[in-house]
């Protein structure tokens, strides 16, 4: 039985939120009607979209519990804000970036670019210590600038200890920026329990939101250390003044948004975050923890397969990742998704990401489907 939220085809069972995930059925009728409004009235409406953007900031303060609406800029995806933040910190030759060795290339790629300024990207293997938290502490020294990690890891499933984490870096003077993308939607978080400088995430993951709008925390006494690289209209202080001569840089995060909004996506956004807000995040949590936890069991319990993911860790994700045992990645995916499974191939095998809202029939369907490949 599908859920009333989502109105995916029957043939499908949708596995991957945590590369893309389907737009809940109040999102699509979001889009729908603002593009029917657009193309009726163009922005003889405008007003109304300023407060869908101020609405949609203050349900992102909600969900990540910021201090404030200031404190969030909304921003094209995780990269960009990354990237403000790679490029933004004035580096001294010898410093240095703690990270691990499992990152997604978004949260690679910005800090290896700074090699051209002396600045080390170090990376620590998280299985080489007692907790994965201890080998990203090993590798902290008296240069060690800003230590960054994915909340949790896209290929393995793996959750990091992110209060543990902040209160190292706050005790050592550590900047502290938390890639979020696979934690926001799926399970509760907390910039402040986290003592986190900076946050980004896209919203088209565990979201539900559409590709190409994101979020951009970042703690004032952080940001203010960040110099600006773009700029526009929209991050003056006074952003509707156009003859604002001279002119102030905003005084919270909207400083890093230099021109238009995507007031498309943010409708979609918005209705998308009404739908995790409405459930509550304490709920969805539970159920997403609740399908990982019996999509283990179920690849456990079955001869033809075998089960990836870390089952010791106390933190738990909605990524499970497993293989067959004779069968390769590659034709099992095929497989897969020529039988309607929704999912991807990562961490050495194939992912699954369910949500709150897949039943448990389907996800042994599922699994059924995966151990059934004879060749």
């Amino acid at each position: 039985m599908k859920h009333a939220d989502f109105t995916l085809t029957d043939d499908l069972i949708y596995l991957n939120h945590a590369a893309v995930a389907p737009w809940p059925k109040r999102t699509a009728a979001a889009v729908i009607a603002f593009a029917e409004q657009n193309s009726r009235y163009g922005s003889h409406f405008y007003l109304d979209w300023i407060k869908k953007e101020a609405e949609l900031r203050q349900q992102l303060k909600v969900l990540i519990n910021a201090p404030s609406v200031d404190d969030i800029a909304l921003v094209k995806n995780t990269s960009e804000a990354l990237s403000f933040v790679a490029y933004g910190l004035p580096w001294q030759e010898g410093d240095n970036i703690v990270s691990s060795n499992e990152e997604f290339p978004s949260n690679r790629l910005a800090w290896q670019s700074l090699a051209n300024q002396g600045v080390e990207f170090r990376q620590a293997d998280l299985s080489s210590s007692k907790t994965p938290e201890e080998a990203l502490f090993a590798l902290v020294d008296s240069h060690t600038r800003l230590l960054t990690i994915s909340s949790i890891q896209f290929a393995s499933g793996l959750r990091l200890d992110l209060e543990r984490i902040g209160a190292f870096c706050k005790k050592y003077g550590i900047l502290f920026c938390i890639d979020a993308i696979q934690s926001l939607g799926a399970v509760q978080f907390d910039v402040q329990a986290y003592n986190a400088d900076f946050v980004m995430a896209d919203g088209h993951k565990w979201m539900f939101g559409p590709e190409g709008l994101g979020l951009f925390y970042a703690k004032p006494e952080a940001r203010d250390k960040l110099k600006l690289t773009q700029y526009g209209w929209h991050m003056m202080k006074d952003t509707h003044n156009y003859e604002n001569l001279p002119w102030e840089v905003h005084p919270g995060a909207r400083r890093f948004e230099c021109g238009s909004s995507n007031t498309l996506g943010i409708h979609a956004l918005s209705a998308s975050l009404s739908l995790l807000l409405e459930v509550g995040m304490e709920i969805i949590e539970s159920r997403v923890i609740e399908r990982s936890d019996y999509l283990k069991a179920v690849i456990s319990a079955n001869q033809q397969l075998i089960l990836l993911s870390n089952q010791k860790s106390q933190l738990k994700s909605g990524i499970v990742i497993f293989k067959h045992k004779s069968i390769a990645n590659e034709i099992l995916y095929q497989h897969l998704q020529q039988n309607g499974v929704v999912c991807a191939m990562r961490g050495g095998g194939i992912r699954f990401s369910p949500h709150f809202y897949n039943s448990l029939a389907e996800i042994e369907r599922a699994v059924v489907l995966a151990a059934e490949l004879d060749l």
